[in-house]
């Protein structure tokens, strides 16, 4: 779940990013979060991510109160979400495996749970048969599914996803929120984060728009997908 209750983020630099907002998202929801650039969507993953705290206000995430957090607990509450970022941040040189097992490697998971957990998480995202390929080997597309793999290598209960579909054409692009709605329907909270209008029109669903720091519209609607 996540809560943020009469937030307001002002920067040093004199911008208001967020302005009194109030949101909730629910487990199991699927959210798209639009706004064209500068409207604050990167201020609210941030705060979802912890990376920042409020000026004022309060946000809580999976259970915990982010602006409390202190220490190896920040750490801790980290490895309840995961998050997929714009430039994916993959270690070019390693393999898709390697890729992913980092993460467990470094939360302390067993080698009997990274051999279990690492082909699992490859095979939903269908990338199973390139566990053994360098990251830099493959497209943008695939590249992009070894990030979603890695974020849910820790099986967080809260998926956030900046701006997937800016590098890949349409097709992949509808294919790629697909494997994210599928993600969802497996009981994972997605959150995304786009600018891409034409998908959220065709997909449909819960659509909260941010514009200057507010929230203006913040509605569930009908997909073109539902139609065909």
């Amino acid at each position: 779940m996540v809560e943020l209750k009469n937030v307001n983020v002002h920067y040093s630099s004199g911008v208001d990013a967020l302005k009194d907002v109030n949101l909730r998202i629910n487990d199991g929801e699927f959210v798209f979060i639009v706004g064209e650039s500068g409207a604050g969507k990167s201020t609210l993953m941030k705060l979802m991510m912890r990376e920042i705290i409020p000026s004022t206000g309060r946000v809580f995430v999976n259970g915990y109160n982010l602006s409390k957090l202190k220490g190896n607990k920040i750490a801790k509450f980290r490895r309840s979400i995961g998050v997929v970022f714009q430039e994916f941040r993959l270690i070019q040189d390693y393999t898709v495996y390697e890729n992913v097992s980092f993460v467990l490697r470094i939360a302390d998971q067993s080698n009997k749970y990274i051999r279990q957990r690492v082909p699992y998480v490859l095979n939903l995202v269908e990338l199973g048969h390139k566990a053994r390929s360098k990251t830099k080997e493959l497209s943008g597309g695939e590249q992009q599914r070894v990030a979603i793999a890695r974020a849910l290598a820790n099986d967080p209960g809260l998926l956030i996803v900046d701006e997937p579909t800016g590098n890949l054409d349409p097709k992949r692009s509808y294919e790629l929120v697909e494997l994210l709605k599928e993600i969802n329907r497996c009981g994972t909270t997605v959150v995304m984060i786009t600018h891409e209008h034409n998908l959220v029109r065709y997909f449909g669903g819960r659509i909260i728009n941010i514009e200057n720091g507010s929230i203006t519209f913040d509605e569930n609607i009908g997909g073109q997908d539902e139609d065909e």
